[in-house]
């Protein structure tokens, strides 16, 4: 789904930042643009990133306990 109109940036794009090392809206704005321009869809964005870090250490997290 398209998040950031302004800038052509959808959900799997902000996810996507976030697998190659985005930790951060600020880092996943750099990366994506999404939110620099009009900032409407800037609650949305945040919401995403929040979610796509959480899955990641949560993955990080199931990984762990499997090598122990």
């Amino acid at each position: 789904m398209y998040v950031c109109l302004c800038k052509s940036v959808t959900d799997h794009r902000i996810r996507g930042a976030v697998e190659q090392g985005a930790r951060n809206w600020r880092e996943v704005q750099q990366v994506t643009g999404c939110g620099t321009q009009c900032g409407k869809c800037s609650c949305m964005g945040k919401d995403i990133t929040r979610e796509a870090i959480q899955a990641e250490r949560n993955a990080a997290a199931e990984g762990l306990a499997y090598a122990v």
